[in-house]
């Protein structure tokens, strides 16, 4: 652990997209700089892979887990089983270490790394051909976050951030192709004051809608039901 004055050393864990991110990063002032980074994508095996790329990313920093100071994750808004592995780890693993855990919007981490001045847009795929989205005048979040279908969205004059495939189907010109937060985007915009408190509040995942197998259920159960009046 660091003592006052020193670098606060962080690990940063995004599972909200279709990639995987992890990193550790070290804050001194206001400054981030980057220790190491993994970001794969691979949105179909985020339990399998995570905790290996956690390891990477320590062992490429030369850092053990003890020497952390705090965890960082993105809290979505993303599909319920991948947003759910990201942030139970990142739990796991701060509980183990006494460490806190903070955080943070993803589309938030996003914008920051484009750092476009102006309104940006910033949209991740929310499946069911939908995106979620969020509206940004330099890195502070003005509207959203929410999901939408594609042809809903009003771009405005705002620069469109996201994956290539959607910003080929969205009818706008000014466009920038970024699929997920880095560590060092994440970090920076939950702000480097707040990531050195040594007390965190809980985390809360943005959803935004309810997970498939909740809806399934649901649907199972309505077909279930007797039907009643009419012929």
């Amino acid at each position: 652990m660091t003592t006052a004055g020193d670098p606060v050393r962080v690990l940063a864990i995004d599972t909200a997209t279709e990639a995987v991110v992890t990193g550790v990063v070290s804050v001194e002032r206001d400054h981030v700089t980057t220790l190491a980074e993994r970001s794969i994508t691979e949105n179909r095996r985020h339990a399998e892979i995570l905790t290996t790329l956690i390891r990477e990313v320590l062992d490429e920093a030369g850092i053990a887990g003890s020497d952390l100071d705090a965890v960082v994750v993105g809290v979505g808004p993303g599909p319920f089983t991948g947003l759910r592995v990201g942030m139970a780890t990142a739990s796991a693993y701060a509980d183990a270490l006494g460490l806190p855990v903070h955080g943070v919007c993803s589309l938030d981490g996003i914008a920051v790394d484009a750092a476009l001045d102006g309104e940006t847009l910033v949209v991740t795929d929310a499946r069911r051909r939908e995106v979620y989205w969020a509206r940004y005048r330099g890195a502070e979040r003005i509207d959203g976050p929410g999901v939408l279908a594609p042809a809903d969205l009003e771009t405005g004059d705002a620069t469109l951030v996201g994956p290539q495939r959607f910003l080929q189907t969205i009818d706008h010109t000014d466009s920038r192709e970024l699929i997920a937060p880095t560590a060092a985007g994440l970090v920076t915009a939950l702000s480097t004051r707040d990531v050195s408190r040594k007390a965190a509040h809980p985390l809360e995942p943005l959803y935004l809608r309810r997970p498939d197998a909740v809806e399934l259920k649901d649907q199972r159960r309505k077909s279930l039901l007797p039907v009643t009046g009419g012929e």
